[in-house]
């Protein structure tokens, strides 16, 4: 009768094991991604109905639908400025909507007398239309869409916007306005706040505030995750590179109080547009659009100023 030999049971009793560790990784990866792709949602801050009731101040902002390029659907408020007056819009931060940046945005529309739009970003806000976020990639095709939409707006068969568009962006947003903003001839100018490297380094982050732990092997099984979910579609196109195509463009880099990498990672990025003589750099703010939400109103007032004066500047003197 033939023995086994004791490599053949101990292989037969790391099997098992091993297809346990396999199947706790596997189900860890695929909890990350779901986790990660799918922001964090709360109720609004505020909603322009709302603000109208604190400010005292008639807000004529109208909710909005539109279809991205990719046939889905996006939704934001629209505040109508002057016919044939630029348009600005305003994109906010991973895990934030629109909401965070309504105030800053009635601002420009009573000082300039611009056209502001506020898009939810895909994956984000009460209920999205499209539940995942891929962290930058998929939402500079979406910014693109909604300048598409802010040109078909009429008044009396007139365009609502003139040709020149400002968009600004935090984080998430400003990755997605910057990589949206080369593409588009008539975006003249740019507000890009705490920029991320890349996608990569969104997710990552991403990874740390769902699980509370900057780890190194739960950010690896996330990023291999992501690109198997997407299918080898990940776009992780480094801002420097969409910097680089920016040319005569006016742009208005914010950093300061927040975490420290999108500090550096914007600092770094300054050195990659190639119009020294249109780029302004503001890296040591005590408030960002980062934590706009926490501002205190003198605070908060001298950023929105900072942001209102540079697209006044930027976009009237466009050609």
């Amino acid at each position: 009768m033939a023995r086994r030999t004791p490599g053949k049971k101990l292989l037969k009793m790391l099997l098992p094991i091993a297809g346990l560790l396999l199947l706790a990784v596997a189900l860890t990866m695929m909890w990350l991604v779901f986790k990660v792709t799918r922001p964090p949602r709360q109720e609004f801050l505020v909603t322009p109905e709302k603000f109208t009731l604190l400010s005292e101040r008639g807000l004529k902002a109208t909710n909005e639908e539109w279809a991205n390029r990719d046939g889905t659907k996006a939704r934001g408020w629209l505040l109508r400025g002057a016919e044939g007056s630029p348009a600005i819009i305003l994109l906010h931060r991973y895990g934030a909507d629109r909401s965070w940046l309504l105030n800053l945005g009635v601002k420009l529309n009573e000082t300039t007398n611009f056209t502001v739009l506020w898009p939810d970003l895909r994956g984000h806000g009460i209920e999205p239309p499209v539940s995942w976020t891929s962290f930058g990639g998929k939402e500079a095709e979406d910014v693109s869409a909604a300048l598409d939409y802010l040109r078909s707006l009429k008044t009396q068969e007139r365009p609502l916007i003139g040709p020149h568009v400002g968009l600004y962006g935090v984080e998430l947003g400003a990755y997605a306005a910057l990589r949206a903003g080369v593409t588009d001839a008539n975006v003249r100018a740019l507000v890009l706040d705490s920029v991320p490297d890349s996608p990569n380094d969104t997710l990552s982050s991403a990874v740390r505030e769902s699980t509370g732990l900057s780890n190194g092997l739960l950010k690896w099984l996330a990023h291999s995750g992501t690109r198997i979910y997407f299918v080898g579609g990940f776009d992780s196109t480094r801002s420097c590179d969409a910097a680089a195509k920016t040319g005569d463009r006016r742009v208005l880099l914010l950093a300061g109080s927040g975490p420290e990498e999108l500090r550096a990672s914007t600092m770094a990025l300054a050195q990659c547009f190639p119009n020294p003589a249109g780029l302004e750099v503001q890296g040591d703010l005590p408030l960002t659009g980062y934590n706009l939400p926490s501002a205190t109103g003198e605070q908060g007032e001298a950023y929105d100023r900072r942001v209102i004066d540079f697209f006044d500047r930027a976009l009237r003197a466009s050609p």
